[in-house]
């Protein structure tokens, strides 16, 4: 699990050595647009705002470099690398069955605003999958919970307008017990959660997709 860690890390910009102890240490907020095309799930518009902290690193690498320059193209090429590595972090299910992802994302950009670093990328699906008829279950999530990733609204994921009437979406938010929030609490930066354990997993906020 430390590799997931450090390449989380490495991602997201070094976290400040004076961050609190306690599991997260960084925090990803999440806006998600689904791309549909005849009627199919094709790919995700994927937004993630970084938090002050976990922007610091790649915002100080940047410098003044306008948006758009080679600089920012290159610190992009960076964190979306190690998103790759984790499997964009994410997790798509159609029943018992992963639905896989392309390889590469067919876009991709980083981007400062205010104090925040934001990047933007479409992860594209393998293969379409079919709506009608069909339900779909999917979550973004470091494994480790060092990194805690999340919609601040149910509305920051969501369907376009031409999905299959009927379609809805939904965003079903864990309440982990006591226990296992004071576990997350009791660890620190240094520390990893047994890989079996699937901390992350637990905390991760899913998106279920539900269509007639």
């Amino acid at each position: 699990m430390t590799r997931v860690k450090l390449s989380t890390v490495v991602a997201f910009g070094a976290l400040l050595s004076w961050q609190a102890q306690a599991h997260p240490h960084s925090f990803i907020s999440m806006q998600n647009q689904l791309l549909v095309k005849d009627g199919k799930l094709t790919a995700m518009n994927m937004r993630w705002t970084m938090d002050e902290i976990t922007s610091a690193d790649l915002l100080y690498d940047a410098g003044d470099a306008k948006p758009g320059s080679e600089v920012w193209k290159k610190l992009a090429a960076e964190v979306m690398a190690n998103v790759l590595g984790q499997h964009y972090f994410t997790e798509f299910w159609h029943g018992k069955k992963k639905v896989k992802f392309d390889n590469l994302p067919t876009a991709y950009a980083l981007a400062r605003e205010g104090h925040k670093a934001v990047l933007t990328f479409t992860l594209p699906l393998a293969e379409p999958q079919p709506l009608a008829g069909q339900t779909y279950l999917f979550s973004t999530f470091d494994p480790t919970y060092f990194v805690d990733m999340h919609y601040d609204k149910d509305s920051d994921a969501a369907l376009p307008t031409d999905v299959p009437q009927g379609c809805k979406l939904s965003v079903i938010t864990p309440k982990p017990n006591e226990n296992l929030t004071a576990y997350a609490l009791s660890l620190d930066k240094a520390d990893a959660p047994p890989e079996d354990m699937d901390l992350g997993k637990q905390f991760a906020q899913q998106v279920k997709i539900a269509c007639p």
